[in-house]
């Protein structure tokens, strides 16, 4: 009588639209030589404190969390992640302007031009 262990699927770190990932394979398909995805951090910027920022990445880090999309490979910054579990990110595109938009739950205030948040 032994007994049986099941471990649940870990959660989604990030969801991703598919306009996230279109976009990711946009980024990809123009990548710079030694690219090996995108990465998503927060690094400590603006008036609220926390920016999102997503670059080209060339080496993937121990910590870093990995998501796979079609187009190429989305990195999350590990010591970004905490702050960023359970977000939605999404491109979005219209006459003025174009960029990632994100729908962050872990976020207690951003500041007035949305460039960066409070947790």
């Amino acid at each position: 009588m032994g007994t049986v262990t099941t471990t649940r699927p870990r959660p989604q770190a990030l969801i991703l639209t598919a306009g996230a990932e279109a976009r990711i394979a946009a980024l990809m398909a123009k990548a710079p030589e030694g690219a090996i995805g995108v990465k998503l951090s927060t690094p400590r910027r603006g008036c609220s404190g926390l920016a999102y920022s997503v670059d080209y990445v060339t080496e993937a880090k121990p910590l870093d969390e990995r998501i796979e999309t079609p187009g190429g490979t989305l990195f999350v910054d590990g010591a970004s992640l905490l702050y960023l579990i359970g977000s939605r990110m999404d491109w979005v595109e219209d006459d003025f302007t174009a960029g990632f938009v994100f729908q962050n739950p872990n976020a207690k205030g951003s500041c007035g031009c949305g460039e960066s948040f409070t947790v």
